[in-house]
Parts: C-alpha cells; structure tokens; sequence
C-alpha cells in the first residue's frame, strides 16, 4: 500500500457542501407563500414585478413544481374561453338559424358574472380554482335559462306576434321554471356559504360565486334577454324576413288571440 500523498497534493479549502441546478444553471432555490387575503396569482404577479425591477444583469429566475404549471397555463386561459365562446356561438347559430339571435344568449351570461365577483369581493373572498369552478357552473345555467327565453319568444314570433308581444309572452310562460330553478339552486348551496371547520374557505368561495351569480343573473336575464331578442330580431329580419308559420299549436294560437282580444279592448 503506497500514501495517497506519493500521486497528488492535498490542499484544505471551503466550499459549498451541494451545488443546486435548475435547467443546468446554478441555481437557489426560493420557497414562498401568498399573505392572507391574496390568490397564488397575485403572488405570481408580485415576484415577476419584484424579479424585473431588482435582479441585477445575468441572474434569471424560473417558477418550479405546481406553481410553474400554473404560470404556463395562466396564458391560455384567454384563448381557451375565447375559443369555447366561438363554438358556443356556432352551435346557437345552427340552433336558432341565425347568426344575429346568438348574441341574445351570449352578452346576458356576463351579468351573471359580474354578480358573482360582487358578491365575492363584498364577503373579502379571493378570486381561486373554487370561485372559477362555480363560473363554469353558472355560465351553463344562465345560458340554459337565456336559450329557453328565446326558443320560446322566436316560436310565438313565427306564429305571428308581434316581436315585443313575443320576448313579452316567453318572459311570461318561462318566469315560474326559471325562478324555480334559481330559488332551489340558491337555497341548496347555501349551507356552503355559510360553512365553517376545515375546507370552509373552498366551499365559501364555490357557495358565494354560484348563489351571487344566479341571483344577480337570473333577475338581469329575466328583463335583458327579451330586450336582447327584440333587438337582435329586429336586425335579423331586416336580412331576412321571418316565415309566419300558418298552423301554430293551440297554445301559441291562443295567446296571439288573447293579445288580439286586448288591444281590441285597449282600442
């Protein structure tokens, strides 16, 4: 056995006991937390203002685990509604046989919307993965609840009302089901509202967004969709002249006589 001394030199120095790497740059890893009262979103925010103000010249930095997910995906978000948007509008186009009546549907939903971040920032809740999922839920039922207006106030149009005497009639015949529907969804979450105990901020922010939104957008939805539907009715026949169907059900034939027999007595 010869000393290891006879092949090399030993010399003592100091130095960092493992070298962390991130994509093959030396890197330190940083671990964080968002301070109460604010979304994994504002904090990515913040660290991306604090980087580019602060880091001097050849030092990066990268997002890493879920965090890193969440960054690349953020991007996309605009894109995906923009989208789900356009196929929604091409299959209402396909329904209603119109490119114009669409529109009805699709600007009442953001009412619904804009009840639902109300009510949120009023109760202090931040805008998470839980509020967004209760967005997607409304979106559907006040899309379902704007389709079944204007199904039925383009039905009475093409039996012959008038348009203000149609959207009036479809509000009329649809009121009870659509605050039927609202008032049961509304009370059937609420006990997420007020929950407490573990997961109660989850199921607060879900609760909030949806009873918030279909509140605020079922009132909206009851007097824009008409409105909507007049208007965009109005611009469709000035392209194309609505067919008056000679031979509506006994329902729809009704009620034109009944709104013939009061402006005969309005007269």
């Amino acid at each position: 056995m010869a000393p290891i001394s006879q092949f090399v030199n030993l010399t003592k120095v100091y130095g960092a006991e493992a070298l962390n790497r991130f994509n093959m740059y030396t890197s330190i890893a940083v671990n964080g937390q968002a301070a109460d009262g604010y979304s994994s979103g504002d904090a990515i925010r913040a660290i991306r203002e604090v980087a580019a103000s602060t880091l001097p010249q050849g030092y990066g930095y990268e997002f890493a685990g879920i965090t890193r997910e969440e960054s690349q995906s953020t991007n996309t978000t605009v894109i995906i509604f923009a989208i789900c948007i356009l196929l929604i509008y091409l299959i209402l186009s396909a329904l209603y046989e119109s490119f114009l009546i669409p529109f009805a549907v699709i600007l009442s939903v953001p009412c619904g919307l804009m009840g639902s971040f109300l009510f949120a920032k009023t109760l202090g809740l931040e805008n998470n993965i839980y509020l967004q999922t209760g967005l997607i839920m409304l979106i559907g039922l006040l899309s379902k609840t704007a389709i079944l207006l204007t199904e039925f106030a383009v039905e009475r149009r093409a039996s012959g009302m008038s348009l203000a005497a149609a959207a009036l009639a479809a509000a009329k015949v649809r009121l009870r089901p659509i605050l039927m529907t609202a008032l049961t969804m509304i009370f059937g979450l609420l006990p997420l509202v007020f929950s407490t105990g573990v997961g109660a901020n989850g199921n607060s922010s879900l609760g909030t967004g949806a009873v918030g939104g279909m509140l605020i957008g079922t009132l909206a939805l009851l007097f824009l969709v008409p409105s909507l539907f007049i208007v965009f009715q109005y611009l469709q026949e000035k392209i194309r002249p609505v067919e008056i169907n000679s031979h509506p059900d006994w329902a729809i034939q009704a009620e034109i006589e009944e709104n013939e027999e009061r402006k005969k007595q309005n007269t």
